[in-house]
């Protein structure tokens, strides 16, 4: 699977013919200043909460590139209502079937509400499967037992893990995740983009590797294949 970081908690997945772009945080995002949205050609964009470091280019991406939007009922009817005309709504424990295999929707715990202050549905993190294998997008997230129930299921090639600590897990719990989830293969997100999140790579890549784990931090506009 082809993997693109677009900064933050933004990637796109390029599996079974199809593009997969999650949570666009880019036009505002400094460190993303480079990307051009209107490049971006998704067949699909999953969000994962309704907070605006997640959300802020999804209308003009899907409607661009006429996307199917896929995320919880709220967040879903949200995008509906801003004249996005393909929206998938789904919730937690559920699964639907794409031309590249399947999404589920698992458990996170985070906040979410959109940037008004508006009620923004529950948070959530996606497992993909596919033919070329399975992966775990978790979102914005603390550590949970819950993650213990992916690897009763699925056989991940790689999980895409927040570290940037202070909003959702850092390095450490983020390398307990891998082995609740079961894997030993981690994509980095959600750090350095503001001040709190700030890490120290070569520290979180020294614990990875204590822990038996590869740490692979992707340039913002580069991909990587795994």
């Amino acid at each position: 699977m082809k993997i693109t970081y677009f900064g933050h908690a933004a990637f796109m997945v390029e599996v079974g013919g199809q593009k997969i772009l999650f949570d666009p945080f880019i036009t505002p995002n400094e460190l993303a200043k480079d990307i051009d949205i209107n490049s971006l050609q998704p067949d699909i964009i999953l969000v994962s909460h309704a907070h605006q470091d997640h959300i802020v280019d999804v209308e003009a991406i899907a409607k661009n590139a006429n996307a199917n939007v896929v995320a919880t009922f709220e967040v879903a009817n949200y995008f509906a209502g801003l004249g996005v005309e393909k929206v998938t709504p789904m919730n937690h424990g559920g699964t639907v079937k794409f031309d590249f295999g399947k999404v589920k929707m698992v458990n996170a715990i985070h906040t979410s509400s959109f940037p008004d202050g508006s009620y923004g549905g529950n948070p959530a993190g996606f497992v993909i499967s596919t033919a070329e294998g399975s992966f775990y997008y978790a979102g914005d997230t603390a550590l949970t037992y819950d993650m213990k129930l992916i690897a009763e299921e699925f056989d991940l090639k790689f999980a895409i893990l927040p570290i940037g600590d202070h909003f959702t897990m850092g390095i450490d719990d983020a390398l307990k995740a891998a082995d609740f989830v079961g894997t030993t293969q981690i994509v980095p997100m959600h750090f350095d983009t503001f001040p709190p999140i700030a890490i120290e790579k070569e520290s979180c890549l020294e614990k990875a590797k204590a822990a038996g784990k590869a740490l692979h931090f992707i340039e913002i506009g580069k991909s990587v294949n795994l």
